[in-house]
């Protein structure tokens, strides 16, 4: 019976080849392997992973500020398991019924837009979108935040709206200056009106750097920065470390804050440290990620 089972079930031999073999009827293979499965020779367990990822949130939901999410099993590579998170951030923001979107960087939002430029939702729910960070002076298309905001109203039907301003400006004076502008009031206006905010979480540290050692100087590694969210970098206890010298130029802390709903986006390569931080901060009430992970965080 065993070796029955075994040829079957672990060998993948089909039951006439089985039954060839052993000099039986295919009928007697299949009553076999029956009788392996009633007499616990053979135990068969299906894992589904819908209500392995429900019971995980519902885990976190105990144990942080999340509300939900979307949790993602993971893909053959890094690609595929960003585009698996792509389709759930998608998801979940059309289960929350978002409306007025505001939209963080980096390589999990650029795939993000690249996924809807495939797979376009133009009855989405979303009537506005704005960007939550300036541009970078980098050509990755990941880090240019108005041509992403673009490309996302394009497929989500929405209207953009758009920050003309540098994320990194040359100095704290010249973002003091800029942020006195009617460029930055404007926008400032749209992160008022934000009810949902997507934003990305990595690594501490990160590529790219953002300056992080002339607007921060030794004080992200002083108070133990693990990730990063948007260009804020945070500690494992959740601490966001701010410092009186940056001068980077995105929505201000207390503003996306008052956020009704911030969804937390993981890259594939997103380390447990980096999660374990953004859950701590209380900023998020909403997260998307692998399944993987968190299991991985809450069995530490």
């Amino acid at each position: 019976m065993a070796y029955v089972a075994r040829r079957y079930y672990l060998d993948n031999q089909k039951q006439s080849d089985i039954a060839r073999e052993l000099g039986i009827s295919r009928p007697l293979v299949s009553r076999i392997l029956a009788e392996a499965r009633e007499r616990g020779v053979v135990e068969i367990t299906v894992h589904d992973p819908e209500a392995e990822s429900a019971g995980l949130l519902e885990r976190l939901r105990r144990s942080s500020s999340i509300q939900g999410g979307v949790l993602v099993e993971d893909g053959e590579d890094n690609d595929a398991t960003n585009q698996l998170l792509s389709e759930g951030a998608v998801e979940l923001l059309e289960q929350l019924d978002a409306r007025r979107l505001g939209v963080g960087w980096g390589y999990l939002i650029g795939q993000l837009v690249t996924w809807l430029e495939e797979h376009p939702r133009l009855e989405s729910s979303i009537t506005d979108i704005c960007p939550l960070v300036g541009n970078a002076s980098i050509p990755a298309r990941n880090y240019q935040s108005n041509e992403n905001v673009r490309l996302m109203a394009q497929q989500l039907g929405a209207v953009p709206h758009f920050l003309y301003l540098p994320a990194l400006p040359e100095s704290l004076e010249e973002k003091q200056l800029l942020c006195s502008s009617e460029i930055y009031r404007q926008i400032d206006q749209e992160w008022q009106r934000l009810d949902t905010a997507l934003v990305n979480i990595g690594d501490y540290p990160s590529s790219p750097d953002f300056a992080s050692l002339v607007r921060y100087g030794s004080l992200l590694q002083r108070q133990r920065a693990c990730g990063r969210m948007l260009i804020y970098y945070f500690n494992e206890a959740g601490a966001v470390i701010q410092s009186e010298q940056d001068f980077a130029i995105q929505i201000p802390i207390d503003t996306l804050r008052r956020c009704p709903r911030i969804i937390g986006v993981c890259s594939a390569n997103t380390s447990v440290k980096a999660l374990r931080g953004a859950l701590q901060s209380g900023f998020l009430t909403h997260i998307v990620t692998r399944a993987g992970l968190v299991k991985a965080l809450l069995e530490e």
